[in-house]
This record gives C-alpha cells, structure tokens and sequence, in this order.
C-alpha cells in the first residue's frame, strides 16, 4: 500500500482525462475511449515487464535516474532526473486538485472554497514532513484498500446492472448539457493528433508505477522476489480499475463537465450505487488516497535531489536529504 497509493489513484482521473480531449470532437469521438485505455493498460504491462527486470539487477534502488546514470551517462541521468523532479511537483498538484475535486463532488456547498481546500493539504502535508512524518504501512494501507475495494465494487455491480438492463444511461439536466457544450460549439475531426493527444492524456493513469523500484531494500526477503510480485499486483488492479471505469463511462453515456464538478467517478459512483452513504464513502476513500498519493513526492523528492547533487547536477548543500 506504501508503494502502490499513487499509480492505484491516478485511476480516479485517467478517464476523465480521455473523454475531456475526445468530449471536443462528439459522441463517435467519445466511443475511441475504451480502446485508447486498453492500449494505456498494454503500455501498462510494458512497463511492468521493463521494471521487473530492473528490480533483479538493482535490489536497493532502481529508479530512472539510477538507471540511467549507470547504463547511459550523466546526460541522460539528467534529462530522467528533470523529468521526475518535474513529475514530483506535478503528482503534488494533480493528486490534491482530484482529491479536492473528489471532496467538492460530495459536498457542493465547499465547491466555492476548492483553491483553499487544496492550498490547505499541501501546507498540511508539507508541515507534517517538516515535522518528520513518515510512511507508516498501516496509515497507507487503510485508505488504499478502502478506495480499491469500494471501487472494485463500483466496477463490478456496475457492469452487472449494466448486463441485466438495470441501469439506463446518464440523463443530464438540460442545465448540465449547457455546461457540457461549453467545451465549444465547433466539433474538431477525429484525426491522429486528437487520437494521440488522448492517450497522452490518459497515460496519467501510470504515475508513480516507478515507486516500487525505487524502494526494493524495504520489501521483506527475498526483496526482489517480493517486489516484483507486488509490481504485477499493483499493475492487475490498476488495469482492472482503469478499464473498467472507462468501460462504465462509455456503456452511461458519462461525460465530464467543464470545471471538473462533479468529477466523472463521482457521476459513475452515485449512478450505479444509488446510495447517499455508500456514494459519500467513496468519496472520502478517493480523497484520501489522493491526498496520501501526493505524500509519495515528500518522500521521493529528496532522494532524487541527493543522488543528483552527489553527481553535481544540483546545488552540493541537497545531498542531505535533511536539507
């Protein structure tokens, strides 16, 4: 749960990121959205096979810029390391606004507070690592199970209502289709661009598939063995969670609306769930293993920035990670 609350999360926004770029070109655009994830789980798969084997060669740290460094020179280091640094602060970003959204999603009346909210748990996660927080398997655990569990359930009796007809599609308000044309009036073809801009967009659903090279040295032993068991394991539930959101969001006619309010899994939750209490409860599991999610970059930051400075890409006073 440690290594896995980032990749499993991005699983909360990935669709709706598919669907806000093909939402632009109509309804025959819209349908591209279930082959465009099923490719993302294949390049999935990829980087698992990929990462396995880095994990048997590099049993206390195998991460891109270590790769790199020693396989391909100090230039590529650099360009891998830009990359993460970049990719750290960004996780921060995506992971607090979704989590936030996810929040707003339950609660409208908090709708108009959304920037404080999320300025709030990145202050609150910087001062608890500023204190000396640390990832403690069990808080982890709890919100990450809870989310993979509730919306494997989702997921599930989702499909089921939708194979025995008891579930029609979205209808929405005539209200909420002003909102969803406000994407733009003009439909764009559906060309290559658009295509490839898509997957681009949903390959946010492999954010931190990373992590559990990085951390080999804390599995139990045999490390490697333990590590790239989990790495399949985290990889199966992301796939069955990605896909199978998007699947539901295409068979409900889901559409994303313009200010991200409410958030696509919060629409696919409260239709199939038909449920206050159960729909809040997912709710809250999102938020939480969003916010925790953004955590991982508090964390990865810092050694990334010491193996960095001890090559002199970074300034010498960040191979402390204290500092």
């Amino acid at each position: 749960a440690v290594f896995s609350s980032d990749p499993i999360s991005s699983t909360a926004y990935a669709t709706e990121e598919i669907l806000l770029v093909l939402v632009f070109a109509g309804a025959a655009a819209v349908g591209l959205a279930l082959p465009l994830s099923v490719a993302i789980a294949g390049l999935l798969g990829i980087l698992v096979l990929s990462y396995r084997q880095i994990i048997k060669a590099y049993s206390s740290s195998g991460g891109a810029y270590v790769v790199s460094r020693d396989n391909f020179g100090p230039l590529v280091a650099s360009v891998a390391g830009s990359a993460l640094i970049i990719d750290y602060i960004l996780t921060v970003a995506v992971s607090v606004s979704a989590g936030t959204a996810a929040l707003t999603s339950a609660f409208h009346v908090l709708e108009p507070w959304r920037v404080p909210i999320a300025v709030g748990f990145v202050v609150l996660l910087a001062w608890g690592n500023l204190r000396g927080l640390r990832e403690s398997g069990r808080m982890f655990a709890v919100p990450t199970y809870v989310y993979v569990f509730g919306m494997a359930g989702v997921v599930l009796l989702g499909i089921w209502r939708w194979a025995t007809g008891d579930l029609d599609p979205i209808h929405y308000a005539p209200t909420e289709t002003t909102e969803l044309e406000g994407f733009g009036t003009a439909l764009v073809s559906v060309s290559l661009f658009l295509v490839l801009h898509a997957f681009s967009a949903g390959v946010t659903a492999l954010t931190g598939v990373e992590a559990i090279s990085n951390g080999v040295s804390a599995f139990r032993r045999p490390e490697a063995r333990n590590a790239r068991t989990t790495l399949v394991g985290m990889a199966a539930i992301m796939a069955f969670l990605f896909v199978g959101i998007t699947f539901l969001a295409t068979r409900f006619d889901a559409r994303p609306f313009a200010d991200g309010n409410p958030t696509l899994v919060a629409q696919l939750a409260q239709h199939v769930l038909d449920n206050p209490a159960a729909f809040i409860f997912i709710q809250v599991a999102t938020l939480l293993i969003l916010v925790l999610a953004a955590n991982t970059s508090f964390s990865s930051f810092p050694l990334l920035a010491s193996f960095a400075a001890d090559d002199a890409i970074l300034p010498r006073q960040l191979r402390k990670r204290g500092h």
